[in-house]
């Protein structure tokens, strides 16, 4: 296995601008800490106010050539990036191990998941489409073209710091947009990573800036003002996604906001129980729990709950928790000590209001910021733990008699991103699926991503969505062009 340090010291680590490595103005520094001993990684450049309006005259600068430069060569830029992640794929996994904690497996399938918006959106960017008709009075030719939007600001989490910043850039390098990237403070050696990549497949200095800081809005706050930006896209928190919206008013920024998540699970009485569980594991386990996607509450019909949180109790119970770099961990550590804490809370009012642990329910002592893997069921309705964003490796597992209830106790939540259903029904499927207010649903499946499918969510979970079709769009102007007949 290569070295973390060898690994490390190939990754720059200064701002990213005009295709380089270089020091900020304001001359700052952050340590990145491996979540799985606590311990120093990297000294990372800190970009303050005055450096994101150098990556910005950067990405104003070649706005124009690179919105003209054609199709063809965009995807081919795209093509090469994908090849070169996919080539350097072990590396960028055992890099976002050490900054992020996910486990090694866990690692591997980010880069993979992260490197197909990279080749999805390379063959999005030569169907962009239009239309040229006559108008229906007959005084007039009506055409619709689409052209970018503009200088973007893209703002991507911790939780995936591959994949969603490539389902970002993907897109926006498509239709033709500059872009300058905040990466999470916990993780910004994988984005920095990245942008070599991009520059080794070519693409020309000034079109993706990253701005690593510890001081979010020393970058944000001037960007959302200045006038040349002409959309923020971010992934991360509701109240940190409203405070963007509200800024990005000033300037009628577009905006792609990817929030908050409080994932239903139901499973019905008619559910395959094992299949269910295998569900659960995904659903819940994938990423040690910390995904916006991941099934934060376990609504299962009465007649079969016991057997679900018993099979389910067993299998998460076998989990090997530990460093993600390690052979046979499956479950990381979580990315600080304050969302271990944030955790350890959320279970512990829980247990206080009358939960029940099966399994684990405790932070593990040592170096690191782990926690056990577990299980909760009797949880109370009113347990914050079934309104918060858990973030971690806890199941929490409520019941329930009749469809009507599910949907209700499914719905009950201001965040609509992701659902999931098990029933061997179709007809119920289908009913319950519509009545689900998501803007996702899973249907006896446990992971619902797909890189050529919509995803975003409703209510105070987001606008807009990214990957699929519709992801080019998020990114792209209509503009009507009359001619006389």
């Amino acid at each position: 296995m290569t070295d973390i340090s060898t690994l490390i010291s190939g990754v720059p680590t200064g701002l990213w601008i005009d295709g380089e490595s270089t020091a900020p103005i304001d001359g700052g520094t952050f340590p990145v800490f491996d979540p799985a001993t606590g311990k120093r990684l990297a000294t990372v450049a800190a970009a303050g106010s005055r450096d994101a309006m150098r990556a910005l005259d950067s990405a104003c600068r070649v706005q124009a050539e690179w919105a003209a430069t054609a199709p063809r060569q965009r995807s081919i830029i795209l093509r090469t990036a994908w090849e070169l992640v996919t080539e350097r794929a072990e590396e960028l996994a055992l890099l976002m191990t050490a900054e992020m904690g996910k486990a090694l497996p866990e690692s591997r399938s980010e880069v993979a998941y992260g490197a197909e918006f990279l080749r999805w959106f390379s063959e999005e960017a030569v169907r962009i489409q239009g239309r040229f008709t006559r108008s229906p009075g007959g005084a007039g030719r009506i055409m619709v073209t689409k052209v970018p939007v503009g200088p973007c600001l893209a703002i991507t989490p911790w939780n995936f710091p591959l994949a969603m910043g490539t389902r970002k850039i993907g897109p926006a390098l498509a239709a033709g947009c500059t872009m300058i990237v905040k990466p999470a403070a916990e993780t910004p050696l994988t984005m920095l990573a990245f942008a070599q990549i991009l520059s080794d497949a070519g693409l020309p200095p000034g079109v993706v800036s990253v701005l690593p800081t510890s001081d979010a809005a020393s970058v944000s706050t001037p960007l959302l003002a200045d006038p040349r930006l002409r959309k923020v896209t971010f992934t991360g928190s509701t109240p940190i996604g409203r405070v963007l919206i509200e800024q990005s008013a000033k300037n009628v920024l577009r905006t792609s906001m990817e929030l908050g998540g409080n994932a239903p699970f139901v499973v019905f009485d008619d559910a395959d129980i094992d299949a269910a569980v295998d569900g659960a594991m995904a659903a819940k386990m994938r990423n040690g729990g910390e995904a916006c996607t991941a099934a934060n509450r376990l609504i299962v019909a009465n007649s079969v709950r016991e057997e679900f949180t018993a099979k389910l109790t067993e299998r998460i119970a076998a989990l090997k928790v530990g460093p993600g770099h390690e052979p046979g961990v499956d479950v990381g550590p979580l990315v600080s000590a304050k969302q271990r804490a944030s955790v350890a809370t959320l279970v512990d009012e829980a247990v206080a209001a009358g939960a029940r642990v099966r399994t684990g329910g405790r932070a593990i002592d040592g170096p690191g910021f782990f926690y056990q893997p577990t299980v909760l069921d009797q949880v109370p309705a009113t347990a914050r733990i079934i309104r918060d964003e858990i973030f971690g490796p806890v199941a929490a597992i409520t019941g329930f008699d009749t469809d009507q209830e599910a949907i209700a106790a499914a719905n009950d939540t201001e965040y609509g991103l992701a659902a999931y259903i098990f029933t061997q029904n179709l007809d119920r499927a289908l009913r319950v699926a519509e009545s689900l207010e998501s803007g996702m649903v899973g249907v006896n499946r446990g992971v619902v991503s797909d890189v050529a499918a919509p995803f975003g969510g409703v209510k105070q979970s987001g606008l807009g969505s990214e990957g699929g079709t519709e992801g080019i769009e998020e990114y792209l102007d209509t503009k009507y062009i009359g001619f006389t007949a």
